[in-house]
């Protein structure tokens, strides 16, 4: 078709939500009717130009934007295509409509989802999608240089945040987890000081009213109690992780006259983090720590279930 490509997928990253579908078929509100191909964080090599496509060449190693919005709606005119009403994003349901994703040997994309790179691996550029998540809740914050940050949760997410927020000019990043395994991980990322709080549960305790900005990026209700507390007054709060039914001392919000925003998805972050990665900026392949070819999916999908021993999963085809 015009404006297409075919891609021969390389790499592909299981993220939380591919877990959710996984193991009870669904995500957030969202449940499955019919099964769906996972796979969101995809990086390959362009295998086939359709007519009109322009940038791109055969034999370019790219990374792909999963997201598809609409460009017509309300949200998409306003400048927020994140928040599309007509979102199609790879290998979810999105207002209840499933898009297949990219958890297979070649797919067809448009030619504007394809971020080509010179010099970077295939298994970094899948980390794209994940740090282009960072790179916006890094962005909903405001400035960050000179500020005091913490960050709340070091899954794959959390330790990408810790790297955009010492990209960002971030002064001090403390950074806190329950599995002491992952904390190794975001000290290479940038983080001064880290915490297993399943060994020092008040560990945060001296940093209370001390930090500018927190990312809570668990979606656990004692880690955002955590952030909280932290805060200075007048500080930012940035949710990034997403819980169920999370709990919020609002006392303290009050108090404090904290700051709250959210932070979903990305858009034109892709590309930013495209760069970041292919000029070496972003030096983020630590966080894989298992790969597996595409014949043990299901491997894969176990290992990445396990929090203490799995930071970023991948999958080869």
């Amino acid at each position: 078709m015009p404006g297409q490509v075919m891609v021969r997928i390389e790499v592909g990253g299981i993220c939380d939500s591919d877990l959710s579908y996984y193991t009870r078929g669904g995500f957030g509100a969202a449940t499955l009717a019919e099964p769906i191909i996972l796979g969101h964080e995809l990086a390959g090599i362009v295998e086939a130009l359709g007519p009109a496509v322009l940038g791109l060449q055969i034999g370019d190693r790219v990374a792909i934007n999963p997201s598809r919005p609409c460009g017509q709606c309300n949200m998409c005119r306003a400048g927020l295509p994140n928040h599309c009403r007509q979102m199609r994003f790879y290998g979810s349901i999105v207002h209840t409509r499933p898009t297949q994703g990219g958890f297979c040997r070649d797919l067809v994309c448009d030619a504007t989802q394809c971020f080509p790179a010179r010099f970077a691996g295939a298994a970094e550029l899948a980390l794209a999608e994940p740090f282009s998540v960072a790179l916006h809740a890094a962005e909903r914050a405001g400035s960050l240089r000179g500020k005091r940050v913490l960050v709340m949760g070091c899954g794959p997410v959390g330790a990408l945040v810790v790297a955009a927020a010492r990209l960002h000019g971030a002064r001090d990043i403390v950074a806190a987890d329950v599995v002491r395994e992952k904390l190794g991980i975001v000290r290479g990322f940038g983080a001064r000081t880290t915490f297993d709080l399943a060994e020092v549960p008040d560990g945060l305790a001296a940093w209370t009213d001390m930090i500018d900005v927190a990312f809570e990026c668990s979606g656990m209700s004692d880690a955002l109690q955590n952030a909280v507390r932290a805060l200075r007054p007048r500080g930012t709060l940035v949710q990034v992780g997403i819980g169920q039914d999370l709990t919020l001392a609002q006392g303290h919000v009050v108090a404090k006259e904290l700051t709250v925003l959210g932070s979903y998805r990305f858009h034109e972050e892709f590309g930013t983090a495209v760069s970041l990665i292919d000029s070496g900026r972003a030096a983020l392949g630590s966080m894989i720590t298992h790969s597996f070819p595409l014949d043990d999916a299901t491997c894969a999908f176990e290992a990445a279930l396990d929090r203490r021993r799995a930071v970023k999963v991948q999958l080869t085809f």
